[in-house]
């Protein structure tokens, strides 16, 4: 039977052997009767440590597992089959193979929305297609910058692929070319040109089911996190930690007519000014959007008092105004992010908010009675995806 022994059942999943072994014992994953596991049981894996890390509890999993009451089947479907397991390789392992620095390489992971790996850590399947590419793309003398902006366009915007990919063959082509001597016909129909646009293509469905398996993903842990609370298996955090989205008003307007080098040199001013301020305050930024920035605060409070200082230093910088939304609750971790409600109306509070404001929810309010702000209630206010009026506060210094 085709499949993976235990050591690399769990190797793939990002999981531990005990950790696999638990989830057989508990009845969460069944493997064929010679103890090899399939894809989909990699991805089960993944699920359940995921569900376990929010504080769901595994017991409590298993047994509404073992009566039927839940079932994670729908993961064998081949709609699901694009959820990228680990490979057997690392990113050094790699990078020696291919002659591409490993740091190159870690930026396809970066691209996808996540934090930085380790050299050390494991390739996903998906991303072996973009290294591919990337090879292809320094063995013929790319800068590396064009290489990096490529990844970047295809993490972030679909819509801006073809531009930025335009943009890349003029200046690592066609510029070289023509100083060269050459003629356009000649460096237009040479046989790389044809190599990179199916490497290109490879890369583009690559990256996108990269990007589907988080956006699916996080629906699947919203789902179970509502199924399971209603069950009583799921309580809420004592002490909930802080989601914020922090926003730059008129970025798109700013790309649009200055260029993706403004606002390279807006996101790395922004990235300076956000990283002191978040962990000065016990915060982290969490990921890099668009046009802004997801973080993570452990103390709501302090997560306000930030929020203040980088609204306020974005203005002091010369920066486009920046916006930012705040909501305490319960999230779910998973390979460095963040999901669940938490998470979704923080970012619905950070829409809403104008320019220059700080909005925060009630649960923000009434877990930052030390902290040394004002807020000020605006009312119930209806966000878009949420159900029901929320209420929510402009937070300001004290």
């Amino acid at each position: 039977m085709e499949g993976y022994d235990p050591a690399e059942a769990a190797q793939r999943s990002g999981i531990g052997v005990d950790e696999l072994n638990r989830f057989v014992e508990l009845g969460i994953l069944t493997p064929a009767v010679d103890s090899r596991f399939t894809a989909g049981h990699l991805r089960r894996a993944a699920l359940v440590k995921s569900l376990a890390a929010s504080g769901i509890p595994l017991e409590g999993l298993g047994a509404v597992i073992r009566d039927g009451t839940v079932s994670l089947d729908f993961l064998d479907a081949p709609a699901f089959e694009r959820f990228s397991a680990l490979s057997g390789v690392t990113f050094d392992q790699l990078a020696e193979r291919t002659g591409v620095p490993v740091e190159l390489l870690m930026r396809i992971r970066e691209a996808t929305g996540s934090v930085a790996p380790q050299p050390h850590d494991r390739v996903r399947e998906e991303e072996l297609v973009c290294a591919e590419m990337i090879e292809a793309q320094v063995k013929a003398g790319f800068r590396d910058a064009a290489i990096q902006q490529l990844l970047r366009a295809q993490g972030d915007s679909m819509r801006r692929l073809a531009e930025t990919e335009g943009a890349m063959w003029q200046s690592e082509v066609i510029n070289p070319g023509v100083e060269a001597g050459k003629r356009p016909d000649e460096i237009l129909g040479i046989e790389f040109g044809d190599r990179m646009s199916a490497l290109t293509e490879q890369a583009v469905i690559a990256m996108y089911h990269l990007q589907q398996t988080r956006a699916w993903t996080g629906n699947i842990i919203e789902g179970f996190e509502m199924m399971l609370a209603g069950a009583g298996l799921h309580s809420r955090l004592a002490h909930p930690p802080a989601m914020c989205f922090l926003d730059i008003s008129g970025y798109t307007r700013l790309t649009q007519e200055h260029g993706d080098a403004a606002a390279a040199l807006l996101a790395e001013d922004l990235g300076r000014l956000v990283q002191r301020a978040s962990v000065k305050h016990g915060g982290r930024a969490v990921k890099w959007l668009g046009d802004g920035v997801m973080l993570h605060f452990p103390n709501p409070g302090n997560g306000v008092v930030s929020a203040l200082e980088m609204v306020a230093g974005v203005a002091d910088a010369g920066l486009p105004p920046a916006h930012v939304g705040l909501h305490a609750g319960p999230v779910i971790f998973q390979e460095g992010d963040y999901y669940g409600q938490t998470v979704n109306l923080a970012s619905r509070i950070a829409d809403y908010a104008q320019a220059g404001e700080v909005i925060v929810s009630q649960e923000v309010v009434d877990a930052s009675n030390e902290a040394p702000v004002a807020f000020r209630d605006v009312g119930p206010v209806e966000l878009k995806g949420v159900p029901g009026a929320r209420r929510l506060f402009a937070a300001a210094r004290a």
